[in-house]
């Protein structure tokens, strides 16, 4: 199965397919043959578009992207994200200017290109002037080395603050979010989109099936699904778990509209996250070829006023389930933020 490019990154005007292929599996819970093989599948399939980072797996997802485009890197929309620490050294991390300009020297020789096509800051860096890694991205745009830059799990007053810089001091403005959206992950709805929206910002979504929760394997009366996510983090998977007892409720409720209207609930939920119009591309994490076909497939989806209708029913608009579900740790509602001073 084939996929057509059809969608515009926000403002930038370049062409992407609905679906972009994202790596954090590769070289951590994925091998390197089948993740080129993956690779190689998918851009065979028409996704043009395929976002790493340097922390997945350390530097290694990127080294296998680096092959698996090495005889096709004009046929790919490359993005890579720094931000996560590389090593031991704690310097070597966040958004300043000394690790930015380390971290993109690092990206680019592990992915054998000279240019990237979009380089994001992976999270927010409370201990760095915005001010600062705007103007380091903007330098990067105009050395070449960047194409365009975007944020991810930046959240709403972030982003205004960003374009408020830019504005203030003459800079080009970020020029996509990426972030958590999902049939049970809606937060986004509330604030983040209609400011992405406001600025012309792209929007690459990920967790389209909730970190597995839409996989079709959580359904009320059922064992816990068993998988390497729910082993790293226990808490957010626990079905017994009283926090994630309206979770699982209403992935059984999704579950059982999908199959009443002849679909799967991997197609219910990525149709559901290509529908919202902030959305310029959903990323998927295929660990198989089936996982691909199946993503594919889904991408063609066109769901009905009806159907969006009772996913509203289910899940009310703008709702989360848990903080954590955002992508990001809040540092308002740290521990230590709550504490009253003394």
């Amino acid at each position: 199965m084939t996929i057509e490019v059809e969608r515009v990154l926000g403002r930038t005007g370049v062409p992407v397919t609905p679906l972009t292929l994202g790596t954090m599996n590769f070289g951590r819970w994925q091998e390197e043959p089948e993740s080129l093989r993956i690779i190689g599948a998918a851009l065979d399939a028409g996704v043009n578009t395929i976002d790493t980072a340097d922390v997945y797996a350390q530097g290694v997802s990127e080294e296998i992207v680096g092959k698996a485009i090495r005889d096709r890197r004009d046929d790919v929309f490359l993005a890579t994200k720094f931000h996560g620490q590389i090593g031991t050294d704690p310097r070597h991390a966040g958004n300043s200017r000394r690790w930015i300009t380390q971290a993109i020297e690092d990206s680019l020789r592990r992915l054998g290109t000279d240019h990237l096509d979009l380089y994001q800051a992976h999270r927010p860096d409370p201990r760095t002037s915005l001010l600062e890694t705007l103007q380091t991205l903007n330098d990067l745009i105009r050395e070449g080395k960047i194409r365009y830059y975007g944020t991810s799990a930046f959240p709403a007053h972030l982003q205004v603050e960003a374009h408020w810089l830019a504005e203030k001091y003459g800079l080009i403005a970020p020029h996509t979010e990426q972030l958590p959206y999902s049939l049970l992950v809606r937060g986004a709805e509330r604030e983040v989109f209609p400011v992405v929206q406001k600025y012309g910002v792209g929007v690459l979504s990920y967790g389209p099936l909730a970190a597995g929760w839409l996989s079709g394997k959580y359904r009320v009366g059922e064992h816990q699904p068993e998988s390497a996510r729910a082993e790293l983090i226990p808490g957010r998977f626990d079905i017994t778990a009283e926090r994630n007892q309206r979770k699982l409720a209403a992935a059984d409720a999704l579950g059982r509209l999908a199959e009443d209207n002849g679909l799967t609930l991997v197609e219910l939920s990525i149709g559901f996250a290509l529908n919202h119009p902030a959305i310029s591309s959903v990323i998927i994490g295929p660990r198989t070829q089936a996982h691909l076909e199946a993503y594919l497939k889904a991408a063609t989806i066109q769901l009905s006023d009806d159907i969006l209708d009772r996913i509203d029913d289910i899940v009310d608009p703008g709702t989360q389930f848990h903080d954590r579900d955002t992508g990001r740790d809040t540092p308002s509602l740290q521990p230590s933020a709550l504490r009253r001073a003394r």
